[in-house]
């Protein structure tokens, strides 16, 4: 990872990302209860004409940016919608400023704010908050991680036929998406069910507190995983991609985030 953090640095670290992820939450949360309940947010398309992008996640994303270089002018920032601020003390920070979009877009609950920090591309601090139901998730490295400053633990599962997974689908309309389905149609037999919550960030979380006990998704970005990555590997779960090898979570093209117990037989069923 480079130099070595002292435990103060993470501590101060885990501190603010919570701190900004609680307060672009709660920002977004104001903006979307202002529009009713039930109603559409007006919103554009990004990649495709299924990935939506909102003025909210642009209005909160600067929020997130200018907290950030108020904190830590000289560190880098990376954000879904387009923030790129090139550093130069080695820290970069990963930004989603709502993970979950389309949840928010047609006024349903599951998502979420997500920041996290890299040090030498490996996360070593990182919050996600879900405003819908107030909870803050933070992790930092060697700290473990907490869910509203409890303590949390992946699970210890031992019975893929009764364990939970969770997924989510690529916002491209071709092949991909057909082979998805193909990867759910080989998990979907030998689990107890699949869960689809529209958020990555959400599903790590829920890896790393023990809701779900296993999670997979292709075509993913660094900034969806970045915080639930840290949470999952300091409650115990493992991390790797598809390949099973170590995630490079700057690019991964495969995650696969599961209990240390279910893990190899996850990775078995979404490749085979």
């Amino acid at each position: 990872m480079g130099t070595l953090m002292s435990s103060q640095t993470t501590t101060e670290l885990r501190s603010l990302c919570a701190s900004i992820a609680h307060e672009a939450g709660a920002f977004a949360h104001a903006a979307r209860r202002d529009l009713g309940p039930g109603s559409r947010a007006a919103h554009d398309t990004k990649s495709s004409d299924v990935d939506p992008v909102t003025e909210f996640d642009r209005a909160t994303e600067q929020l997130v940016v200018d907290r950030i270089r108020a904190a830590r002018p000289d560190d880098s920032i990376i954000g879904e919608e387009g923030a790129d601020h090139v550093g130069t003390s080695g820290y970069e920070w990963h930004v989603d400023p709502i993970d979950g979009t389309v949840n928010f877009v047609y006024d349903l609950p599951g998502w979420c704010t997500s920041v996290a920090v890299l040090h030498g591309d490996r996360p070593v601090a990182g919050a996600i908050y879900a405003p819908t139901v107030d909870e803050l998730y933070s992790a930092g490295v060697g700290q473990g991680a907490t869910l509203n400053n409890l303590e949390i633990s992946s699970s210890t599962t031992t019975d893929l036929a009764t364990s939970l997974a969770a997924t989510g689908f690529s916002y491209h309309r071709d092949e991909h998406r057909i082979e998805q389905a193909a990867r759910i149609a080989r998990v979907l037999p030998h689990v107890r069910d699949i869960r689809r919550q529209g958020s990555a960030a959400l599903d790590l979380a829920y890896v790393a507190s023990g809701r779900v006990d296993s999670y997979f998704e292709e075509f993913i970005n660094s900034w969806d995983i970045a915080a639930g990555v840290l949470l999952v590997t300091e409650t115990g779960g493992v991390v790797t991609g598809f390949d099973g090898s170590p995630l490079d979570t700057c690019a991964p093209h495969g995650v696969l985030a599961a209990a240390a117990s279910l893990h190899a037989e996850m990775l078995d069923l979404i490749t085979n």
